[in-house]
């Protein structure tokens, strides 16, 4: 691994008026790096370079006149007017100077020269931008230097962020949330207290491999949350989509993959290498076995054990899980018409009621045009590895779908 070394153009300076201008001095010894393939036998030093050492002073003054400059970020935003008077050489000493000419809000304009043995050697307007980070760091918390924090960022009293961890703008960490990397969170994700995110899995065969957490934007990991990373056996990663909720305690263990709108209720609990599509809903204290798939829009019930593949848009309960039906209270609720859910229990009326075996049924299926939602079903248990919830429940000797409602 390369380590980087700062690019630094001022030697020193010379100068210091608070009202508005710097001068500094840059000795140019001839064994710097850019002379390297830099007109060989005649080096001269680039003009971008020299334009590189008046914004550097610029910065320089930026900071040394800010009243915090520990959260000061200086971006150079453009050259204006640059002209070159004479070439730079090793042995050349340079007087970098720089006067502030305009600042209106972030944005300050820079008028500066570059002299070489007392000669102009070059000039130009700077544009530079200035903002405080907004980044927000309790004393109390531990940060490591490796990690790297997004603008917006808030760190709790108590938080560890370890190396490796990449938080998007936006992120919050409330108190006590331990975070360990390599992990990569997106935009604007709350982690309430005593999270625990990012930490090497529980599994025997991990021997500490390489493995990291990918975590997508604006979820909400609630008190307690565990989430661990991948293993070598699970493809080295386990990620984690967009805008899901996981309520108290929920754990998430190694190798799983999580996609969009997911909810997962207090204390649900996800073997290794589980998967989970968009919008499915798991309730308080359900478990979901090794190997396993949450179908989309599907809804696994409280305390409920799921040890075979749940069909999207149903809905699953009970302590070894039976199936009871369409989702349909979910469904509706996401904007589903009748017509749409319809198509939906049609499907399951043919893989639930029509005596046929799980491939029969779908060959039945496959043989009339499906739509797209019962197209997904037929590919989500084609798909399958370990089988797929089909027991029904049965009551007064018969499947009831009206006990499909939640």
């Amino acid at each position: 691994m390369l380590r980087q070394v700062p690019f630094v153009l001022v030697d020193r300076v010379l100068e210091f008026d608070p009202a508005g201008k710097l001068v500094a001095s840059k000795v140019v010894t001839g064994s710097e790096d850019f002379f390297q393939g830099h007109f060989p036998g005649a080096p001269v030093m680039p003009g971008v370079l020299l334009m590189e050492s008046l914004a550097q002073a610029a910065g320089i003054w930026l900071l040394a006149s800010s009243r915090s400059p520990e959260s000061l970020q200086v971006q150079v935003v453009g050259f204006d007017g640059a002209k070159f008077r004479r070439p730079v050489v090793p042995g050349d000493r340079l007087e970098l100077s720089v006067e502030l000419v305009q600042r209106r809000g972030s944005l300050c304009r820079f008028r500066g020269a570059v002299r070489a043995e007392g000669e102009r050697a070059a000039e130009v307007e700077l544009l530079l931008h200035a903002s405080a980070e907004s980044r927000s760091v309790h004393p109390t918390a531990q940060v490591s230097p490796a990690a790297q924090l997004g603008p917006g960022v808030t760190v709790g009293p108590y938080c560890v962020v370890g190396a490796g961890v990449r938080l998007g703008p936006g992120c919050v960490l409330d108190s006590h949330v331990v975070l360990q990397g390599p992990t990569r969170v997106g935009e604007a994700n709350h982690f309430y207290p005593f999270a625990s995110v990012g930490l090497p899995p529980q599994d025997m065969k991990y021997q500490g491999e390489a493995s990291r957490l990918v975590i997508g934007d604006r979820n909400q990991f609630r008190e307690f949350v565990t989430i661990h990373r991948g293993t070598r056996v699970g493809g080295g990663e386990t990620v984690i989509g967009s805008d899901n909720l996981f309520m108290a305690y929920v754990h998430v263990a190694h190798d799983c993959r999580i996609g969009d709108h997911a909810i997962f209720g207090n204390a649900a609990t996800l073997g290794g290498h589980v998967e989970v599509h968009d919008w499915a809903t798991l309730g308080g204290f359900s478990g979901v076995h090794q190997f396993c798939r949450i179908g989309r829009h599907a809804f696994l019930g409280g305390s409920s054990v799921a040890t075979k593949d749940v069909l999207p848009f149903s809905m699953t309960v009970g302590d070894r899980a039976c199936i009871f039906g369409v989702n349909r209270v979910g469904l509706k609720r996401r904007g589903f018409t009748p017509e749409r859910t319809r198509a939906i229990r049609e499907a399951f009326r043919v893989l639930l009621q029509s005596r046929l075996n799980a491939s029969d049924a779908v060959a039945r299926l496959e043989e009339s045009p499906a739509d797209e939602d019962v197209a997904c079903i037929l590919r989500f248990m084609r798909e399958s590895q370990r089988g797929v919830i089909l027991k029904r429940r049965r009551r007064r000797g018969a499947w009831d779908e009206g006990d499909a409602e939640p």
